[in-house]
């Protein structure tokens, strides 16, 4: 494909929904923005898209024919996403995307979605799907990508398709004309990023107010995306170091919490050389989804029950054990400067005096095993604070902690 300037990709199945898309497109030029429209479908004649289907399909590393030269439609419609990615991430390299909005059913979402995924954040990406009202983590992902629900199928024009799709275009349209006001002084900051629960919100606010003025501190909800977002970010070089006071999901992931990251949770910080400072935050508990949904064995732990929909339990010494040497373990890896905190009166708000999850003795089992399994040295501190993670004190220790190690 030659170069050609940046435009709002239109992208779906144009065998099938070439009035869908079609109708977006135009909506799109009347409200002045450049578009291409880009054809994924296996069935489509030539000449009904500005990229048409079989020159995305020639993306593909056995070419077109892997797309066009089977008759298993589930085989077709998967190579036909892998070629669309290809292509995508090509116009992206010569800078020839906008943005990206998508019109697709389960196969159209399931070939789309990955490819937006390949945009940077901050590109407008916005999805209209039929899969939008479900489980929408397998297309989101960790990335900013919008899922619109079409209301009815995505089958013909009428008033209500009409409607949607206009929401969609002139959504669109509006990402495009007005983009985010510059941001000079921000940029100026290293960024730095921050890990916060409910339960720790005391804590990471008053680092977040003593570190402002200098980093551009950005908070992510320790829920599980929120810390896969952060790894990611760390490990695509947007981030100078990691300040990870809420490490719960390391638990959740080992104990089968909902809040789960994933096996890599403070993989970023030792693979790609990155200083991390941090504690313990809400490893004094695992969460699960509302309290009948919490696995029958069990029945028998402390639970608190935070909202309808969250059931905390609280952790016992074998699981902050299990932890404890999982974090040892994922930092003594790093080749940066680590600075563990540990807050030796508390883990959370929960974990207080007075409070459900107060228990020392358990927490004590994580600090030992801390103690055990973390190499110590110049560069891997473990710094024991006699206070509570939320009090002020200890937020403003971690706040000089940053300071010193990253000058």
């Amino acid at each position: 494909m030659n170069a050609r300037a940046a435009a709002a990709w239109v992208v779906g199945t144009f065998d099938t929904k070439a009035p869908e898309l079609d109708y977006i497109a135009g909506l799109l030029r009347a409200a002045g923005v450049p578009v291409r429209t880009v054809d994924i479908g296996t069935r489509s004649a030539p000449g009904v898209a500005d990229i048409e289907a079989r020159a995305v399909a020639a993306c593909h590393p056995q070419g077109a024919g892997a797309v066009f030269g089977t008759d298993d439609r589930g085989a077709a419609v998967t190579a036909m996403g892998e070629a669309l990615g290809l292509c995508v991430q090509h116009a992206l390299d010569a800078g020839e995307i906008a943005g990206m909005l998508g019109v697709g059913g389960s196969g159209g979402t399931s070939m789309i979605a990955p490819a937006m995924r390949r945009l940077p954040i901050g590109c407008p990406k916005l999805l209209v799907s039929t899969m939008a009202s479900g489980n929408v983590a397998p297309y989101v992902d960790v990335m900013d990508l919008m899922l619109l629900y079409p209301v009815t199928d995505i089958a013909g024009l009428n008033r209500l398709s009409r409607t949607i799709l206009a929401n969609a275009a002139h959504a669109m349209a509006g990402m495009l004309t007005h983009r985010p006001p510059p941001l000079a002084t921000a940029l100026d900051k290293p960024a730095i990023g921050l890990t916060m629960f409910g339960v720790t919100t005391p804590c990471v606010q008053a680092l977040r107010a003593e570190l402002q003025d200098d980093f551009d501190a950005q908070v992510f909800h320790a829920n599980g995306a929120g810390g896969r977002t952060l790894e990611a970010l760390a490990a695509a070089g947007l981030l100078t170091a990691i300040v990870d006071v809420t490490t719960t999901e390391v638990g959740q992931h080992l104990h089968g919490g909902v809040c789960d990251a994933g096996p890599n949770r403070l993989d970023a910080a030792a693979r790609h050389g990155l200083p991390w400072l941090g504690s313990l935050g809400a490893l004094d508990m695992i969460n699960w989804g509302p309290r009948h949904t919490v696995p029958e064995r069990h029945r028998d732990r402390l639970f608190h029950v935070h909202n309808p929909d969250v059931t905390l339990m609280r952790s016992n010494a074998d699981e902050v054990r299990a932890a404890g040497r999982r974090i040892a373990e994922q930092l003594n890896r790093a080749s940066a400067p680590v600075r563990l905190l540990l807050p030796l009166r508390g883990l959370s708000m929960l974990d207080a005096p007075g409070q459900p999850f107060h228990a020392p003795q358990v927490n004590a089992a994580l600090f030992d095993t801390l103690r055990q399994q973390l190499v110590q040295d110049e560069r891997h501190q473990l710094i024991e604070m006699d206070l509570h993670i939320n009090d002020p004190a200890f937020a403003s220790a971690m706040a000089q902690q940053v300071r010193q190690v990253l000058g």
